[in-house]
């Protein structure tokens, strides 16, 4: 097993926000930053960002510290943003239309080529510079394109078929905001389910928490 393959999705987690905090830097003209103001910054200690780092090999030098650009361009690489993965994505709604127009889905390793939907009001519309396609077209669709990741702005309802023909389709990475685990139903398939609900309720515990001390 290759030293990357035993890295935790807990280290891999905490690498995008590695990433975002130092393109604030560079854009900042910060040029060399050490751990430990990274830490200070970050709020985690040194000691833990030098082992996540040293995760994918080192990248710093002692006593000198981290170069911002060197270290941005290595992280982006450890993440994969240049692979341009081609992706399609289900439901013009609200929530799709949020997604396909604020995400700046080239830069962090995507490239949204289709968006489709089942009603006829939003068929038709663009979204994200894309014509919403009707979803009885995604199976001519995934043959001539070949998407890679579908990402589900759909409601629970309409996820667990979906994903089925998709998978079918040999679609194996979803990024689902559909509040129906996919992970559970596929668990060979890559998905990062995303319940914003699960976000507030935590929230909510933090700030009764903190109330009641």
């Amino acid at each position: 097993m290759s030293r990357r393959e035993k890295v935790s999705m807990s280290v891999i987690r905490r690498l995008p926000r590695y990433y975002r905090f130092l393109i604030h830097l560079k854009e900042k003209g910060v040029t060399r930053i050490s751990s430990t103001e990274l830490s200070a910054k970050l709020g985690l200690t040194a000691s833990q960002i030098r082992q996540d780092l040293n995760c994918f090999g080192g990248f710093g030098q002692q006593g000198y510290g981290y170069i911002v650009s060197q270290l941005c361009d290595e992280i982006g690489n450890i993440l994969g943003l240049s692979g341009k993965y081609p992706t399609i994505l289900f439901g013009a709604g609200n929530l799709g239309r949020a997604i396909s127009t604020h995400m700046s889905f080239e830069s962090e390793g995507f490239r949204l080529i289709g968006v489709f939907d089942n009603s006829p009001e939003r068929i038709g519309t663009e979204l994200a510079n894309l014509k919403v396609r009707d979803v009885a077209g995604l199976e001519e669709f995934c043959k001539k394109e070949k998407p890679v990741m579908a990402i589900f702005c759909v409601p629970r309802t309409a996820a667990s078929q979906l994903a089925e023909q998709l998978y079918n389709l040999g679609i194996r990475n979803f990024w689902n905001f559909s509040h129906y685990d996919l992970s559970m139903q596929y668990p060979d398939a890559i998905v990062e389910n995303v319940h914003l609900n699960d976000s507030l309720m935590t929230l909510c515990y933090r700030i009764s928490d903190q109330s009641a001390k």
